[in-house]
């Protein structure tokens, strides 16, 4: 078997509202702690149709004295994630990670933020764990948006580690019925640039509204972004992203290989 590359066995694979699905997987031992935002790219074992991998955002990662425990938190959008919401206990899959740069987590000052945006949860969660250990003192805050009630998946840990979780759907059905970054302007006037870090995933279209209200403060904010990717590991640089180098000029990152994670204000979006 190749490096990074491994067999894990479901030990479940429920689904969790219509249409998400919690996934469980034991695997060796010396598989390696991801970072927050970090992904792996998973297939049957031995399965070739559908021929190319999927991936999929690590939601949480445990190590025991034998084996890791991978949780995988998607949605059922195409062929391959219906294959995968179809496995049992006890089949077998492959995974290539833990793949891709995650989020940088230097210091974090008296407010943690974190926006989301469906299964944009998936990798916050992981990253609110995260935190929540190793600055047990900073206030965590989350801003989670979905089209209804039945999309709102993956807020069991956040709701257990963060200090206020705001919940906005667009119909209402469930919390407050409105965009999730405009239930973040609202409240923005709370938090402090100068002690406030800023993480955030989730569609396309609420990364761009999050970057104009952003554009004028002074604001850290970085976001895991959402690609189709093929490879994982930039070779076929299917996932490119424009984005600005340090010296302000326009260059294209791989998201799977420079990202997933990036500042959104270096990341060109026309």
């Amino acid at each position: 078997m190749a490096k990074n590359i491994y067999i894990g066995d479901i030990v479940k694979n429920e689904e969790v509202q219509k249409d998400y699905f919690l996934m469980k997987i034991k695997v060796a031992v010396s598989f390696e702690t991801p970072s927050p935002g970090q992904f792996v790219m998973i297939r049957i074992a031995g399965l070739n149709d559908p021929f190319l991998s999927r991936p999929i955002s690590i939601y949480s990662f445990s190590r025991r004295s034998n084996f890791c425990l991978i949780e995988l938190l998607y949605r059922v959008a195409g062929k391959g994630t219906q294959i995968l919401a179809g496995l049992i206990e006890g089949s077998q899959v492959e995974i290539n990670g833990p793949l891709g740069k995650g989020f940088e987590i230097q210091s974090v000052g008296k407010n943690a933020v974190f926006v989301a945006g469906g299964i944009g949860i998936a990798p916050l969660s992981l990253l609110i764990e995260n935190l929540s250990r190793r600055f047990p003192s900073s206030l965590m805050t989350l801003y989670f948006g979905a089209q209804h009630a039945a999309a709102v998946v993956g807020l069991n840990k956040p709701h257990k580690l963060c200090h206020d979780v705001n919940i906005c759907t667009d119909d209402g059905s469930l919390g407050e019925k409105n965009l999730v970054t405009q239930a973040f302007q609202k409240d923005i006037k709370k938090f402090s640039p100068e002690d406030t870090s800023i993480y955030a995933c989730g569609p396309k279209g609420m990364l761009v509204s999050l970057a104009k209200i952003l554009s004028k403060s002074k604001f850290n904010c970085q976001v895991s972004l959402e690609e189709r990717m093929a490879c994982g590991t930039g070779a076929c640089m299917g996932c490119a992203v424009a984005i600005k180098d340090k010296k302000g000029m326009l260059g294209y990152q791989r998201v799977c290989a420079d990202g997933p994670v990036f500042n959104l204000r270096d990341i060109i979006w026309e």
